[in-house]
């Protein structure tokens, strides 16, 4: 087993790194205290390669592997982890078109979803059902035999009002995953509505907004795959979501241990560095230790999937809620080390624990991680 990046994967994580550090760190905080979503910023990483990592060439896209999107999006995640996690939701409907949509869908939709031109949004959750996705009651009813009447509404949309397709899950059928759907809603269709922005703890450099379909008509070839595959579609999509968010923790925690790792140097108190103080050493080589073993549990998961093994899901809810909840810590821990200067924008270390705290909530909570976890090794015994 190979532990080192080869040289194509270095590439690109300099690639990432050097566009972060030079377009989103200096930004970020003026992004997150002004509520401003980095349109320009984002195009410029699509520019990259970075708005279509894991989509086929064929398709147009970077071609790379969901570890190679790991390791991008722990970089980018490094200066800023809100802009970072939006761009790992718009990689997933790119995917998911690339890899259910049919010609015709690739060639309307890819283009301008690769270059920037176009954002996507991923619409599951809603208001009645978060974790319980299965029970989802958004509805699209056939209006003739060429289109769907679509009437419902979904929560906590990311990138709401100013993405320009909207992957949806919806009921076609009866109850349960097997009535659900996958439909693509464009923005500007008469009775696609948005809520007013969420006021949020972090990821404010991202809209979060209510979507509302009232009577929204789309047209039937907009669906992608069959009707009732589209639960299948959203697992199958959550599977690479939990390797993202989970990656996004990483580079935020990274950041975070760097500052206290460079603060207890200089920092004094009592005559001497903080570093001096075997307490504080032993604090650093936790968080070390465990931003560590978290990035070997995304890189397992990330492989796992590439490879298509059958215990894929198992370590992409493993990964997903061990990096989540270590990469919180670490912040929290970076935090405090700066003692009260931890508190103060200025340091930004408050700005990567505000933003990493919801990845423990979305893409399933970490408690359906264990759910999830469970119910694979109860099948396996």
């Amino acid at each position: 087993m190979d532990f080192g990046l080869t040289p194509e994967q270095v590439a690109f994580q300099e690639t990432a790194r050097d566009f972060a550090r030079e377009r989103l760190l200096p930004q970020a905080g003026d992004w997150d205290e002004a509520h401003h979503f980095p349109a320009e910023a984002l195009r410029e990483a699509a520019s990259l390669g970075f708005a279509g990592i894991y989509v086929p060439e064929a398709a147009g896209g970077t071609g790379l592997s969901r570890l190679d999107a790991a390791i991008i999006f722990e970089e980018l995640a490094a200066a800023d982890p809100s802009t970072a996690a939006f761009l790992s939701i718009h990689n997933m409907v790119a995917w998911m078109i690339a890899r259910f949509g049919d010609a015709a869908q690739q060639e309307r939709f890819l283009p301008d979803l690769l270059s920037g031109a176009q954002f996507a949004s991923y619409c599951l959750t809603e208001p009645g059902c978060g974790s319980d996705a299965a029970a989802l009651r958004t509805r699209a009813d056939r209006e003739g035999t060429a289109q769907y009447r679509l009437n419902g509404s979904k929560a906590f949309i990311s990138g709401g009002g100013v993405s320009g397709l909207y992957a949806t899950m919806v009921r076609t059928g009866g109850e349960g995953p097997r009535g659900i759907s996958c439909v693509l809603v464009e923005k500007g269709r008469p009775g696609l509505l948005f809520g007013k922005p969420e006021k949020k703890l972090g990821w404010n450099s991202q809209p979060t907004t209510m979507v509302t379909f009232a009577d929204c008509l789309i047209p039937v070839e907009n669906r992608l795959g069959a009707e009732g595959d589209g639960f299948r579609f959203a697992m199958m999509g959550l599977d690479g979501g939990r390797i993202n968010i989970a990656a996004c923790s990483l580079g935020g925690a990274r950041a975070c241990l760097e500052a206290a790792t460079a603060y207890v140097q200089q920092r004094r108190a009592f005559g001497q560095a903080l570093a001096e103080f075997q307490g504080l050493q032993f604090r650093l080589a936790d968080m070390a230790t465990e931003l560590e073993a978290a990035r070997l549990m995304v890189h397992r998961a990330a492989a796992a999937l590439d490879a298509g093994a059958a215990d894929a899901t198992l370590r992409c809810a493993m990964a997903k809620r061990f990096a989540t909840d270590a990469c919180f810590r670490i912040c929290d821990e970076a935090l405090q080390l700066h003692g009260g200067y931890g508190y103060i924008r200025e340091t930004q270390v408050e700005r990567y624990l505000r933003d990493l705290r919801v990845h423990r909530i979305l893409e399933g909570t970490n408690e359906i991680m264990r759910v999830i976890i469970a119910r694979k090794l109860l099948e396996g015994s």
